[in-house]
């Protein structure tokens, strides 16, 4: 009788002690609540990478630095292995884009595309309208079929930090609402571990009535938040969506700031509406190199 007991009381104290490991399991992978729901089924593992040809015309590159040359080759890689006829088309921001958003001018002009553009930011909608491509929005296409869009840096697996240009949010909702999300950018924007070559720090969209407290909570988790100043304007820059940047600098991104980790945790403070880390969205990435080679980097399926 007395083995019966010890054999129960050995069991309910397993059946709690594994009850106990679960909801921690569950609440450390839980999603936090944001303008729109995270993605749980993202990975971070290493991605295939492959050198690919690239074809431009000479004129296309005459009088670039090697950098703009770089940024070129990879925007036309990816406009010519990702776009196609009726296709609704995200539209990133940033110095590389702009050479996206010409050659699908260019593809449309040619062959004739019949493409919808999203854009990502007021720099977006300028640039498609300036190559006289139809204007959509998420309201009137809340599905995208590929989106092209910078990074600041980038990592094999492909996560990124994005943001410098102030467009993180929008581009993060356009990039989460697409089909595919393609990366592209020149041979200095990459790196083994996210923080080290890129040294301005996680760009955070912050509500302006919240900046100085979100600011001491960055300060207790390791960071070193700076609000990000004007430089045409007196005071803070304003994003497109009437907010402020805090750009937090916390080293190299490994350990216990991992940007999965990272992400969740900075997602979490009440008064962010998001930051520059890009988890498990992208897909591909095409790199333009100085030495005049693309890489591609592909999502080992």
């Amino acid at each position: 009788m007395s083995t019966i007991c010890a054999a129960h009381v050995f069991l309910s104290r397993l059946t709690a002690v594994t009850f106990c490991f679960i909801r921690i399991a569950v609440l450390f992978h839980w999603p936090c609540t944001s303008i729109y729901p995270i993605r749980c089924d993202r990975t971070t593992t290493a991605m295939p990478i492959t050198e690919i040809d690239v074809v431009v015309s000479l004129d296309a590159t005459e009088g670039k630095s090697l950098v703009d040359a770089g940024k070129l080759r990879a925007a036309y890689a990816a406009v010519n292995a990702y776009v196609q006829d009726h296709q609704v088309v995200g539209i990133g921001s940033g110095s590389t884009v702009v050479f996206a958003v010409e050659r699908l001018a260019q593809r449309v002009q040619s062959e004739g595309l019949r493409v919808q553009c999203v854009p990502t930011s007021f720099q977006a909608m300028q640039l498609i309208r300036e190559h006289g491509l139809p204007l959509s929005d998420l309201a009137a296409t809340p599905k995208i079929d590929v989106t092209i869009d910078g990074a600041d840096e980038l990592v094999p697996d492909l996560s990124c930090i994005k943001g410098g240009g102030g467009c993180l949010v929008q581009e993060k909702i356009v990039a989460y609402n697409s089909k595919k999300f393609v990366l592209i950018a020149d041979g200095s924007k990459e790196s083994s571990i996210l923080g080290i070559r890129w040294t301005k720090g996680v760009p955070v969209e912050v509500i302006p009535s919240a900046y100085i407290p979100i600011q001491a909570q960055l300060t207790s988790m390791g960071g070193d938040a700076k609000l990000r100043m004007a430089k045409a304007k007196a005071g803070p820059v304003v994003t497109d969506n009437g907010n402020f940047i805090l750009d937090v600098h916390f080293g190299p991104l490994e350990g216990s700031l991992a940007p999965e980790l990272l992400e969740k945790k900075l997602c979490c403070i009440p008064g962010v509406v998001d930051c520059g880390l890009f988890v498990g969205i992208a897909e591909e990435a095409f790199v333009g190199r100085e030495d005049g080679t693309v890489v591609h980097y592909t999502k080992d399926l």
